[in-house]
């Protein structure tokens, strides 16, 4: 059969028009929403994600990273991880731990006491174990840890112990496993909205904070405190999670770039947490606030007694504790 000229320019125009919606067809468009702003190591991470996905993949799974809670707190985005309309969301064990007291089991305090034995305890398989309740109870799945320094009391008065922590107007999460370990060491935990905290710290509406280094040399706490008791108690760590609907739709082939992507991502967040911490004492230490060490054998009373209300609820805590003495 002849092929005339019109019937090629008809068919190429055809292949024109139609090679846009093959390549979009192709192109996967992700979201990940996080509150933290841009620029926090979390952040970081995830911005690493969206790179190695569309290097690996030319450009066919492109994530969009949405910062500082663009897309509501994260209740709100683990309800749109739920429904399908949001597919990664990076969502702290606080907020987690609220609602799975599973999760809430890694920020228990003195599991481990140092950020290196933290890096060491979110790769452990107890840890990751831990992850394998999400889907049932949030509808989500959990793909790896991220992690902030251990936490440190940042006090409108000098303090040394822990002993003195009795009695202060205290700026904590206020997540329960946070909130059970201050009052039990006499504490009055006192919510304020994070921009608010270094006001309060001011004006006296607190005597003190509890958080970690990092944010705390990017906030300058360090300007409104006569002196800093290092913890050495509890961390804060954040889950990478993907909706489950978003997960069950994926080619098992995009998920393991997936998960990949993001396990690599967040073990250098983790070692980069680990290996700047030290310098991040010597600045805090360079402003001559004092700087102390909690020791761990003045609150072993307040340990018994918060394992007594949290064994119970997640007994996978005496499994993290037994972890943590070999790290």
């Amino acid at each position: 059969m002849n092929i005339t000229r019109r019937q090629v320019i008809i068919g190429g125009s055809a292949l024109m028009m139609g090679t846009p919606g093959m390549l979009l067809a192709q192109t996967k468009q992700l979201r990940l929403g996080i509150l933290t702003p841009n620029g926090h190591p979390w952040n970081v991470a995830a911005e690493k994600v969206a790179v190695s996905l569309k290097e690996q993949t030319n450009g066919r799974l492109n994530l969009t990273v949405f910062a500082s809670g663009q897309l509501g707190n994260e209740g709100a985005m683990l309800q749109q991880m739920q429904s399908g309309a949001l597919d990664m969301g990076w969502i702290m064990a606080a907020e987690l731990g609220s609602r799975v007291p599973t999760i809430a089991a890694i920020t228990a305090p003195y599991i481990v006491d140092s950020t290196d034995k933290i890096a060491k305890l979110v790769r452990h398989p107890v840890a990751m174990k831990l992850l394998d309740v999400l889907p049932a109870e949030t509808g989500t799945i959990g793909l790896a840890w991220g992690i902030t320094g251990m936490r440190a009391i940042f006090a409108a008065k000098d303090i040394s112990k822990t002993a003195d922590i009795k009695g202060m107007k205290l700026r904590i999460n206020p997540t329960p496993a946070y909130r059970d370990f201050y009052q039990l060491l006499g504490a009055a935990p006192t919510p304020v909205a994070t921009p608010q905290v270094f006001d309060a710290m001011s004006n006296g509406q607190v005597d003190g904070l509890e958080a970690d280094l990092e944010f705390s040399w990017n906030q300058r706490f360090d300007k409104v405190s006569k002196s800093i008791l290092q913890m050495n108690a509890i961390f804060m760590p954040v889950v990478a999670l993907v909706s489950g609907r978003f997960w069950q739709g994926t080619p098992a082939a995009d998920r393991e770039l997936i998960t990949k992507a993001v396990r690599a991502a967040l073990d250098f967040q983790v070692d980069q947490i680990a290996l700047n911490e030290p310098k991040l004492i010597e600045q805090f230490k360079a402003t001559k606030i004092p700087f102390r060490y909690a020791n761990a054998a003045d609150a072993r009373s307040v340990i018994a007694d918060y394992d007594k209300i949290w064994l119970p609820k997640a007994p996978i805590l005496a499994e993290l504790r037994k972890v943590g003495k070999t790290l």
